[in-house]
């Protein structure tokens, strides 16, 4: 039976027309290669489907470069030019762009004034006192979280220094506990130069030892802040 004639139009269903597309791109393909290979020429083929990717061929023989190279020779032409004077002119407009910048930077300094009208001169003026009140609030504020964590240290420390001193009234009461003088298994008051100027240990020990336990089982050292 003879095949029928397929009609040259665009496919409606997505999915029919990616799969007509792949399969009708890769024979292009193939047929491509056939023709480098028997007849030795140089095919280039540049393909977007229809969701935008990118499919290309090249004869092995050539890169992407050389085939566009001998063809603007072939046909006397220049591919580049108008998009190398688009690039010229982009360059010549960000350049105009830095050098307005780094003048209004010298103007920020002091430098540069001559050249500025009295108008010009107030609003620099106006610009830079609106910098400076960004730039003072700022400082303020760092400042004040600043004092606000020293302050919260502080008050931690000071809570901790009233916990030692209540446990240490609380100990000085019960009968069984002594605070060790001068003398005895007891040394000094042992500063912590590591801790701070302000850390000291302040050992105790029961006024009735426990003879069932070594000399200075029974001591106990607390840390104090002055």
């Amino acid at each position: 039976m003879a095949r029928g004639k397929i009609q040259i139009k665009r496919i409606e269903n997505t999915t029919n027309r990616q799969v007509t597309y792949s399969k009708r791109r890769n024979g292009l393909f193939k047929k491509a290669n056939e023709l480098t290979v028997l007849c030795d020429a140089k095919v280039s083929i540049i393909m977007f489907s229809s969701t935008g990717k990118l499919h290309e061929y090249i004869s092995p023989s050539n890169s992407t470069k050389q085939f566009f190279d001998q063809y603007q020779m072939t046909v006397g032409t220049d591919l580049w030019s108008s998009h190398y004077e688009n690039m010229q002119e982009n360059l010549k407009d960000l350049k105009e762009v830095n050098r307005n910048l780094r003048k209004e930077i010298r103007q920020r300094v002091g430098e540069c004034l001559e050249d500025l009208s009295i108008e010009e001169l107030t609003l620099l003026e106006d610009d830079m006192d609106k910098a400076a009140k960004v730039v003072r609030e700022r400082k303020y504020k760092v400042i004040t979280n600043q004092i606000d964590t020293q302050r919260k240290k502080m008050n931690n420390e000071k809570e901790v220094q009233n916990r030692l001193l209540r446990d240490l009234d609380a100990r000085a009461e019960d009968p069984r506990y002594g605070l060790v003088e001068n003398g005895g298994d007891y040394d000094s008051v042992i500063g912590f130069s590591n801790l701070g100027p302000r850390m000291f240990a302040l050992s105790l020990q029961p006024s009735h030892p426990n003879p069932h336990t070594g000399p200075g089982s029974d001591l106990t050292t607390y840390p104090l802040l002055f």
